[in-house]
């Protein structure tokens, strides 16, 4: 069976990808499980200076994949649980790990694949890419660090507007937002990511991490936060609202929430 994360260590750069593109890179529980590990690889290893998540195909990460959830049935509220809390602990390995993380965002980011953009150091994405919620649209809500970071970067009132109303933001509106750090031709995320993080690579990476110690000091209450999130998240994919979003978007119908 192919791995749903794959890892390639090169001149002190870990290149993480997201390895379901037939799927858009949908977070399924192993594939939870499998970033998890990479991330505690990554952080243990010292050689490793700067890392770069991306996706493997056109798109960076769907979110969580609804119809592996649908297939759980009664148990989904169970599963859900289990997939955010290795997602959720992946997060947090990234977010303390010493080298500075760089998320290159090729096409959509929607869902958690926002929280994984949101929980690195830096971002860029491509001209093309778009992030969307999407939470709320399917009766769910967020997971994956949204909730805590996104307010954080782009401020109460607009990351309300992206959860609420699940606008869809384009790669210059993100960078106008504070999203991402940058845009670049959607042909060169990948390059321009790697060479951002080969210039990390070559910097005083002790700096870097203190940076990131003190920029986590001085907002505690990640992992509160998602764990309260995967609760969460759990509790509404059994609800009729839930269900019915879930059903709706594999569907590809309109929801009708009553």
């Amino acid at each position: 069976m192919d791995r749903t994360v794959l890892v390639e260590v090169s001149d002190r750069v870990a290149t993480i990808s997201l390895n379901r593109p037939g799927a858009s890179n949908a977070l399924t529980l192993e594939l939870a499980r499998e970033l998890l590990a990479v991330a505690l690889r990554c952080e243990a290893d010292t050689d490793v200076r700067a890392v770069v998540l991306t996706g493997a195909g056109r798109h960076f990460c769907f979110g969580g994949d609804l119809r592996a959830m649908r297939e759980q049935g009664e148990g989904a509220g169970a599963y859900i649980n289990e997939l955010t809390t290795y997602l959720h602990a992946a997060i947090g390995a990234f977010a303390r790990m010493r080298a500075p993380v760089i998320a290159a965002v090729n096409g959509t980011a929607a869902g958690a694949g926002v929280g994984l953009a949101c929980a690195a150091d830096l971002a860029l994405c491509g001209r093309g890419s778009r992030f969307s919620l999407a939470y709320t649209a399917v009766g769910l809500a967020p997971d994956g660090s949204t909730s805590f970071l996104l307010p954080r970067i782009v401020g109460h009132r607009r990351a309300m507007e992206l959860i609420l109303l699940n606008r869809v933001l384009g790669g210059e509106e993100a960078l106008a937002w504070g999203l991402v750090n940058q845009v670049v031709e959607d042909a060169e995320i990948t390059s321009q990511a790697r060479a951002l993080a080969t210039r990390l690579a070559t910097g005083p990476t002790e700096a870097y991490a203190a940076v990131k110690r003190l920029a986590l000091a001085a907002q505690p209450g990640l992992e509160t936060q998602m764990a309260l999130e995967g609760r969460t998240i759990a509790a509404l994919s059994v609800h009729p609202h839930g269900r019915e979003g879930i059903a709706a978007f594999i569907d590809k119908r309109k929801a009708s929430f009553p």
